[in-house]
């Protein structure tokens, strides 16, 4: 049998002080692709951070036969939230994506993906041509989607010419054709050569892995969904008049009349009109690109083009006096753009309970906030978390907790882009039957997803985009 590429021997592998990974055997040789699954917050990419050298063995050992013992010059960490020295989200908000001005401390495409590297423009354009980001090598990081910015990070990776690449969880945030894609195109690197490790969802490993590690749950076990009946509901948030008729009847609670969204001369979004009513389930569908995330933001007032369209939230208008704190007291909100640029030193509890006041800056908490709060917490089996750093959860738990501040307030529209990102299907499972089970009926819920799976059963209405436009209604 020929000698390990890498070997861990009865490792253990921390996050902080909390252990994550225990007594892990593991070796993988030449020729051998392996994909990594498990449960929420069972160590993925504690383990993939471990491989590129950016965590230690805590006990037991990793061997490897690398040319260089610096493990950060010859494998390549292709993560799935940035953060390092070239662009660290919290510097920024997320809602300067959607705003006119660019930051001087922000790169463009280009400087990010050659920073700190040799590249030379002929192999910087195959490799952004081929992960076609090509057209935004001149754009700011921070005016790029979650999935332009993911593919970014794989350009980075690929430029650098790793002995070994790790992905954590590359094809979140992608839609049908776009995993396709992407997998076919990792398909041609690993059958070029390229040796390659992948964090994944079980559901989603592909063809060309020759074996697959599955770690078992430290932290988070999979428990039965509250049933009806059980437990104490939330308390709800009563609809105002702008919410109701005068007669009582359901009112609405967004309107869109020929809304467009410009952007350098091209069009965002074009002639969206749209009604939403207290207590309808929508699913926002599209492929990446079409102008989802773009809606959505021009629904919370994020988008500084919310003000100059025909829209209205809880009957009201959006236009002069109205500030985007009163849009957001009644909108609780999950997003990938929410949870790129969630600041890092929060405690898993604090970060869940700044959804009581509709920004990220920590505030007192009232006894029946903080009696909710440990509700939900216990509910969803997020207890052991609380008082563990944001920057120690794993990308599933940090989710988790997301979902948990939207909720907090209960707001009358939940609006869950991508809410389950990087969980595993026992714990977005867990989320979806408590959406089922718990919202009341005049909650309104908007959700995107790219797995209409992933919908919950409540979900009646579809809003489909392409290129901007509602082709299905």
């Amino acid at each position: 049998m020929t000698t390990p590429l890498f070997e861990f021997r009865h490792a253990t592998l921390r996050r902080g002080d909390t252990p994550v990974v225990r007594g892990l055997n593991w070796a993988v040789r030449d020729g051998e692709t392996w994909a990594v699954i498990g449960p929420t917050g069972c160590g993925k990419t504690t383990l993939a951070e471990a491989l590129a050298g950016k965590l230690s063995v805590a006990d037991g050992e990793f061997l490897h036969r690398f040319p260089t013992p610096d493990l950060r010059r010859v494998v390549q960490f292709v993560p799935f939230r940035e953060h390092s020295r070239l662009f660290t989200p919290e510097r920024f908000y997320y809602q300067q994506r959607f705003e006119f001005g660019d930051d001087p401390d922000c790169p463009t495409l280009r400087e990010y993906l050659t920073a700190n590297q040799p590249v030379s423009d002929a192999e910087l354009l195959a490799v952004a041509d081929r992960l076609r980001i090509a057209p935004l090598l001149d754009l700011k990081l921070l005016k790029m989607s979650n999935g332009q910015t993911r593919r970014a990070r794989l350009a980075r990776g690929l430029l650098a010419h790793p002995h070994l690449l790790v992905l954590d969880d590359p094809f979140a945030g992608l839609d049908v054709s776009g995993r396709a894609e992407l997998g076919e195109l990792l398909g041609e690197l690993v059958r070029g050569g390229q040796r390659l490790v992948l964090v994944s969802r079980a559901d989603q490993v592909p063809a060309w892995v020759t074996d697959v590690l599955e770690l078992g749950s430290k932290v988070l076990t999979p428990r039965p969904p509250l049933r009806p009946g059980e437990g104490e509901k939330m308390a709800f948030l009563p609809l105002s008049g702008s919410e109701r008729g005068p007669g009582g009847e359901v009112s609405e609670v967004l309107s869109l009349r020929s809304a467009s969204v410009r952007h350098g001369g091209k069009r965002i979004l074009d002639d969206i009109t749209w009604t939403v009513r207290a207590g309808e389930r929508w699913a926002v569908l599209g492929p990446n690109g079409s102008g989802k995330t773009t809606l959505l933001s021009l629904i919370c007032g994020d988008h500084p083009q919310a003000f100059a369209n025909d829209i209205a939230v809880f009957g009201r208008r959006r236009g002069p006096g109205e500030t985007v704190w009163d849009v957001k007291r009644r909108i609780g909100l999950v997003s990938p753009e929410l949870h790129q640029y969630f600041p890092r030193m929060r405690t898993a509890r604090s970060a869940a309970a700044t959804g009581f006041f509709d920004h990220l800056t920590p505030q007192p908490l009232a006894p029946d906030q903080s009696a909710t709060l440990d509700r939900l917490f216990a509910e969803f089996a997020l207890t052991d978390l609380a008082a563990r750093p944001w920057w120690q959860l794993s990308t599933g738990q940090q989710r988790a907790v997301l979902f948990v501040r939207a909720i907090v307030k209960a707001p009358p529209l939940l609006i869950l882009d991508e809410p389950f990102q990087g969980m595993d299907a026992a714990t977005a499972d867990r989320l979806r039957t408590w959406l089922d089970t718990h919202l009341t009926p005049d909650q309104t819920l908007l959700m995107v997803t790219h797995h209409e799976g992933e919908l919950p059963a409540c979900v009646s209405k579809r809003l489909v985009l392409s290129g901007g436009r509602v082709i299905s209604s």
